[in-house]
């Protein structure tokens, strides 16, 4: 996988303005990538520091977060459990979420240790997924990328919500790409514009997605040369 031409056409596709960054979960670590020594207060906040910087951070680096924790399908230490419980009990006494949900709250499978963050274009391991920042503009062009946009189709990809970083092991586990609003702790922790969300893309899609994002950017700029005429010629009609 050529990450660097891919985050390239990515990029320039879908006029980003924040690099893509990839995921790549390891089961042992790695001798010849840093590893972070701070533990982050969120596992999303990673995702801030990976557009700049590849590291590798254990799963204990994530042990700030119970929730991404369990998201990103980290072995739990009772402490980290217990932390987990009463969070999850204040989210259901506030009626963040129902009693029912936590249960089915998506998390990632396997034996990994950590996970070796970095920008998609200088990515040194294969990715598991690929995370982009989208505007409403760039998230409809994606929506159309991704066959969510067709009446006719059988299924609709999914578009979540909290917590944002569900959407990772969502779209690695269903090999197809999901977005996510975010959440209030996304929101939080990365502070990310308020007018962005969040796409994760499963390595295993990456190159079709893009092919299917500059087609859909075309397709567009097609769509909006021909609406631009008209708005012209009915503008002018009007004003006659």
């Amino acid at each position: 996988m050529d990450t660097g031409q891919l985050a390239q056409r990515l990029s320039a596709a879908l006029t980003l303005t924040t690099p893509p960054v990839a995921l790549s979960f390891v089961d042992t670590a790695p001798v010849d990538i840093p590893t972070t020594q701070e533990m982050s207060p969120a596992a999303c906040a990673f995702w801030r520091r990976a557009e700049n910087t590849t590291f590798y951070a254990p799963a204990e680096a994530h042990h700030n977060c119970p929730i991404g924790h369990m998201v990103m399908g980290f072995q739990m230490p009772d402490h980290i459990a217990a932390e987990l419980g009463e969070l999850v009990t204040n989210m259901c006494e506030c009626d963040y979420i129902d009693a029912d949900e936590a249960a089915k709250i998506p998390s990632r499978t396997g034996q990994h240790v950590g996970i070796v963050y970095g920008p998609l274009a200088q990515h040194p391991n294969e990715p598991t997924v690929v995370l982009v920042w989208l505007t409403a503009q760039q998230a409809m062009l994606c929506n159309e990328a991704n066959g969510s946009a067709k009446w006719s189709a059988e299924t609709v990809p999914r578009t979540t919500g909290r917590p944002a970083c569900a959407a990772l092991p969502l779209s690695v586990a269903n090999d197809t790409p999901v977005m996510s609003f975010g959440c209030t702790g996304m929101r939080t922790f990365t502070e990310i514009d308020d007018d962005r969300m969040l796409l994760a893309i499963p390595a295993t899609q990456l190159a079709a997605f893009v092919v299917a994002a500059e087609a859909s950017a075309a397709t567009n700029r097609t769509m909006a040369a021909f609406y631009q005429d008209r708005k012209a010629t009915l503008t002018a009609n009007v004003t006659a």
